[in-house]
């Protein structure tokens, strides 16, 4: 297809823009339901880590588009910002299923992760230097709203 061609099924630029954005969210979305998400909320956080990550590294272009606002005067139609919300308010439910309620902490969370996923893909596209750090970045966090494991006892 020529890009001229686009314009017979799109009115504008941003209008492409509107229609990738509503898709990758309904591709994250679709992520998500793939999932078997575990009850323990340690391994909630690095599976939801681990999904997060890996799928913004996945595209770095659709990366830049969900969630860093690269492209000037784009706004998503609240169609589309709809998806994006659905996004978050699923993950924020997964949280609370595993007794994680504070927004403050689902806050520093979502930075957490989106901060894993800007390191991977705007300094190591293609490759694992941040990927490699989820796990660990995942328990860090744990032990910080869920307190340290109790030590595992011998005998």
């Amino acid at each position: 297809m020529q890009p001229p061609s686009l314009y017979w099924y799109f009115d504008s630029k941003n209008a492409i823009y509107d229609a990738m954005f509503a898709e990758g969210n309904r591709q994250l979305l679709a992520r998500f339901e793939e999932q078997k998400w575990p009850t323990d909320p340690r391994e909630l956080l690095r599976l939801s880590a681990r999904v997060f990550v890996e799928f913004s590294a996945e595209d770095v272009e659709r990366n830049q588009l969900l969630f860093q606002r690269t492209i000037p005067d784009f706004e998503p139609s609240p169609g589309s910002y709809d998806l994006a919300v659905q996004v978050h308010e699923e993950m924020r439910a997964r949280f609370a299923g595993a007794g994680l309620t504070d927004p403050a902490q689902f806050d520093l969370w979502t930075a957490l992760v989106a901060g894993l996923a800007a390191q991977q893909t705007s300094n190591d596209p293609g490759g694992d230097r941040w990927l490699r750090l989820i796990d660990e970045a995942a328990d860090m966090y744990a032990d910080y709203v869920l307190g340290k494991p109790a030590p595992a006892r011998n005998g």
